[in-house]
């Protein structure tokens, strides 16, 4: 990598404390002798009611049997079907909506709860995911995530030193690697994050600190993965990625990106 580390792999710290921060095409006829063509009947026309439909194909199919008995119970479903030819409102559920995108300027916190961490749940970046690719960059340093896991009082574990919350890290960055873009930085957030990704220790007084080797790779990959991402929807981010290296310790030789025009 063309670039030389400004900490030595030590990287800004984050408090020492734990944070909680955690879808019947048409039918077929039934053939002949007295059953019912279902295809041709007016009542599997489309807009017709179901539960006649229903009632009165058990009774064609069956005029004295038990099934006559048996189904005419589908005729009670009727209160349950308003005719579609009859006037009158009809009800309907009402549908709750989305969640809302993200405001632009707007820093927020994702909520990830102990069961979407156990089952690998991402669903709580879905309204970043409906974003179009110029409009995350536009996002840019505004997400925090906050994991809320329960963690007993002497539980002394950092976030980044959870096995259940690192999967979780590592599944999200897996799919969304851009999402190290839209890291908040100043509080520490990104580089959490990539304590997620790669070996590191934690010191009370100095913070996170990276093994250098494994940083330098880290932030290598992601910057060919994320320029290349960008170029493919052809956006230019190569200043969000510069600051990105920059806050985890590693300033840009102006030539690593002469390499990839």
């Amino acid at each position: 990598m063309q670039g030389h580390r400004q900490t030595h792999g030590q990287n800004t710290g984050m408090g020492s404390h734990h944070q909680g921060n955690r879808h019947f095409g048409q039918g077929e006829g039934l053939g002949h002798g007295g059953q019912l063509a279902m295809s041709s009947h007016p009542l599997f026309a489309p807009g017709a009611n179901p539960a006649t439909a229903l009632a009165l194909a058990v009774t064609a199919l069956d005029p004295q049997g038990p099934a006559r008995q048996r189904w005419t119970h589908a005729l009670g479903l009727l209160a349950l079907f308003p005719d579609p030819v009859s006037p009158g409102p009809v009800s309907s559920l009402a549908v709750p909506p989305g969640p809302l995108p993200p405001d632009l300027g707007k820093a927020e916190t994702v909520v990830v709860s102990a069961e979407q961490v156990r089952q690998l749940d991402l669903s709580v970046l879905k309204p970043w995911l409906e974003l179009a690719p110029a409009e995350l960059l536009e996002r840019s340093g505004q997400l925090s995530l906050s994991f809320s896991w329960p963690q007993a009082a002497e539980d002394p574990r950092e976030p980044s030193e959870i096995a259940e919350l690192r999967l979780w890290s590592l599944r999200a960055d897996a799919h969304y690697p851009w999402m190290t873009l839209l890291l908040e930085r100043s509080s520490g957030q990104l580089c959490r994050h990539v304590a997620m990704q790669i070996p590191h220790s934690f010191s009370r007084s100095e913070g996170i600190r990276f093994a250098p080797a494994s940083l330098e790779l880290w932030i290598t990959h992601r910057l060919f993965v994320l320029e290349a991402w960008g170029r493919s929807q052809g956006l230019t981010c190569r200043g969000q990625l510069t600051a990105m290296a920059t806050v985890l310790g590693y300033e840009l030789d102006p030539h690593f990106w002469t390499a990839l025009d």
